[in-house]
């Protein structure tokens, strides 16, 4: 794990907003097309903004991004708790991609479950049997979930799937989320988690037993690695 530990926030989005843009550039070069899933929450909502303004908007061939998700409630994309609904606000919306390559994470008149096995033959489509994505935007919730791989959800012991859906209850909603498995797969990841309430779980996540039916976050072990932006406050 590659930690970058910033002094404030405004540096760590536009490094995010770089290596966006610098992943971009890359893939597309080699492989003509950059596939992405993205998270919700209000980092990458800072992240996608950026990445809107003119500045960094025309550094991307848009029209050769897929968009997918990392993860989403399943409640309609006119939901204010969508994170589709954030992203295409935010950045969507906002920039020439083209609509055909963006495949949120909720359909009406379908079962989740139902769902979660249409989104895999979705990204299978797009990124062929070995499921690699280009790069993925994950976050860290105060108890160390990521994704919607939550602790103790019996979801985190998948080995073979690649999206699941299940109601979890805590929350009293369906969620759908990517797996660990293709998660794992990525070729780059970077996880964005900053702020005093993370400290704890990200104390445990780097420095704790391995333990991730408590700290999901460490079943993320790409072989490559991945970059991990954080802050003072929460690295300590």
């Amino acid at each position: 794990m590659e930690i970058t530990v910033f002094d404030d926030l405004d540096t760590l989005y536009k490094k995010a907003a770089d290596t966006f843009v610098e992943l971009a550039e890359k893939s597309i070069a080699s492989k003509d097309r950059f596939a992405v899933a993205l998270s919700g929450g209000s980092s990458p909502k800072a992240i996608f903004s950026l990445l809107a303004t003119e500045e960094y908007s025309q550094k991307v061939e848009w029209n050769k991004v897929y968009f997918f998700w990392v993860d989403e409630r399943w409640v309609p994309l006119e939901d204010e708790k969508s994170n589709a609904r954030m992203t295409f606000e935010t950045l969507l919306h906002r920039v020439p991609v083209n609509g055909d390559q963006i495949f949120p994470m909720y359909k009406d008149g379908i079962e989740p479950e139902d769902y979660a096995k249409e989104y895999e033959n979705q990204i299978r489509t797009v990124l062929g049997e070995e499921g690699i994505f280009d790069f993925i935007l994950l976050g860290m919730g105060d108890d160390g979930h990521t994704a919607s791989l939550f602790p103790g959800e019996k979801v985190l012991e998948e080995k073979d799937k690649w999206v699941d859906a299940y109601y979890l209850k805590p929350q009293e909603m369906f969620r759908i989320t990517l797996t660990a498995p293709i998660i794992n797969k990525a070729e780059h990841i970077l996880v964005v988690a900053f702020g005093e309430s993370k400290k704890h779980a990200l104390n445990e996540v780097l420095n704790g037993e391995y333990n991730p039916q408590l700290y999901p976050l460490q079943l993320i072990r790409p072989k490559e690695g991945f970059m991990f932006f954080t802050d003072e406050k929460a690295k300590g």
